[in-house]
């Protein structure tokens, strides 16, 4: 099993002190190396600020600069991937709309907005730019690669190290780290001939792995900052030895998008929960369509939809990541898809995410392929139906009431 991700959160206002991000990446390398001394792969170091609005300094018209200055400090610092932080409801619109123009000027910024705010409701509003955000984004280079760095959130708290999804709470600075343990789910399901194998062969997996790695973070960290967990999510690679998707078919005999899909989606969720882990982050099961080889190849045969990728996110860890699109969809329509994924996750009390890539000049049914290992060739997703209408479309905020 390899580390996704060794992520630091910390925050401050860019231009980043140069003895900050010097003591950071320090820090992040120490952590790292602990890491691989005990046997692990690390794939990535990675920097997680919190509020876009502080990173820019509280100007929106900063934060391309902003991001321009964070990737400098970090290529300086030994930290592959950032992000500028969130922007939230409540900030000024010009945070989300300058978004796209800050990762085009970059190549290792991420960024994120929350579409949901702390009262459980929906934010129309944000919704909107964030689609319109995804739109641009889409555009950045011709093959619409620029939305692997950009994601709406909803209901997703601080301390997931997983970018795009991460951003710092505040507080001290803090480590976590993101395991890649899709490839001990297809393990356990593998050896298994019966459920209760499968499960208690998973767990055991799960909380041997997290146990060596909490020590030896332990071990490596600096005083001053905290160890917030380990995400235990079922993350993939794109081969079949390390897919979400070759566990799920496993465990249900089927292939992914048929009958039973669900079921083995929940019992695998399961079976992470059952783990002793510290755990932070979403700690479930990914299902991103162009990082896992299984699911990329069920989107070729055409076996499922968006809308079955929003109904497994009832029961899995994500919600809608790498989904490519026609690269036709409007604004209204991708709004309309984070309206839904974002009363999801209030109604469930869970984070969603939702990181959606139109692909340029592609229409539904269109094979799309990238030049980047860690994504496999898939077939772009329909999408049925228009944008907001009805009293949603004439709606800001959407309360969700009580949760469950």
């Amino acid at each position: 099993m390899d580390i996704r991700t060794v992520t630091i959160f910390d925050e401050f206002t860019c231009p980043p002190p140069s003895d900050r991000m010097e003591i950071l990446g320090r820090a992040a390398q120490t952590v790292k190396a602990a890491l691989e001394a005990d046997g692990y792969t690390v794939q990535s170091v990675r920097l997680a600020l919190g509020s876009a609005v502080l990173t820019a300094g509280g100007d929106p018209g900063r934060l391309v600069d902003a991001a321009r200055e964070l990737e400098a400090g970090c290529q300086n610092a030994g930290i592959d991937y950032a992000t500028v932080g969130v922007a939230c409801p409540l900030d000024p619109p010009g945070f989300v709309e300058a978004i796209p123009e800050a990762l085009a000027a970059t190549t290792r910024i991420f960024a994120a907005c929350l579409i949901t705010d702390d009262s459980a409701s929906v934010r129309i509003g944000i919704a909107r730019r964030a689609a319109e955000a995804i739109r641009r984004c889409s555009t950045i280079t011709p093959d619409g690669f620029g939305n692997m760095r950009f994601a709406a959130l909803a209901n997703v708290p601080p301390g997931v190290p997983f970018l795009p999804g991460a951003y710092h709470g505040g507080g001290p600075s803090s480590v976590a780290v993101g395991m890649e343990a899709a490839s001990l789910a297809v393990d356990a399901c593998a050896a298994a001939s019966t459920l209760d194998q499968a499960r208690e062969r998973l767990v055991e997996l799960v909380e041997s792995h997290a146990e060596r790695i909490a020590h030896a973070v332990d071990r490596a960290r600096e005083p001053f900052m905290r160890f917030r967990g380990i995400d235990c999510s079922l993350a993939p690679f794109p081969d079949l030895a390390r897919s979400v998707g070759s566990a799920l078919e496993r465990v249900s005999g089927a292939r992914v998008g048929e009958p039973g899909t669900l079921a083995a989606t929940a019992f695998l969720t399961d079976a992470l929960r059952r783990a002793r882990v510290p755990r932070t982050g979403y700690s479930g099961v990914f299902l991103p369509v162009f990082e896992d080889a299984v699911l990329a190849a069920r989107a070729i045969e055409r076996l499922f939809t968006i809308n079955d990728l929003l109904l497994w996110s009832t029961v899995c860890g994500t919600g809608l990541d790498t989904v490519p699109l026609p690269g036709d969809v409007g604004a209204d329509t991708l709004a309309a898809i984070l309206v839904d994924l974002a009363a999801l996750a209030l109604r469930l009390d869970k984070p969603l995410t939702a990181r959606l890539m139109p692909i340029p000049g592609k229409k539904a049914g269109d094979r799309v392929k990238f030049d980047f290992p860690y994504f496999a060739p898939a077939r772009v997703l329909d999408v049925r139906g228009g944008g907001l209408a009805g009293l949603l479309a004439g709606a800001d905020v959407v309360p969700q009431g009580a949760r469950g």
